[in-house]
């Protein structure tokens, strides 16, 4: 998925990985400008910046506990909001909205 960034919130790799720290505490690798970690109850999660976009790639990992999975889903839902500015209700609009134009 591609996350545009609200006015304010630079599409800064650095800034990115400290909100990633800050969200999942775990081994973040960092090759080809991108960022990738495991945590919880996603198995994998890409992060990189495409033009003015942040591009989330994530691979769940559909073994875990509920309370496992919800947490996880927490701290997701938390980074987005960090990286990019806009809450989950903000991104779901705008997914709606370019769905819209696409028909």
């Amino acid at each position: 998925m591609d996350y545009p960034f609200k006015r304010g919130f630079k599409p800064d790799m650095e800034r990115i990985r400290g909100v990633l720290e800050e969200e999942f505490p775990t081994e973040i690798r960092e090759e080809d400008g991108r960022l990738s970690l495991s945590f919880g109850a996603l198995k994998s999660v890409r992060v990189s910046i495409n033009g003015k976009k942040l591009n989330v790639i994530t691979e769940s990992d559909l073994g875990v506990s509920d309370e496992l999975t919800l947490d996880t889903n927490k701290r997701f839902r938390n980074f987005l909001e960090k990286a990019t500015g806009y809450t989950a209700k903000q991104r779901l609009q705008m997914a709606k909205k370019e769905v819209s134009k696409g028909e």
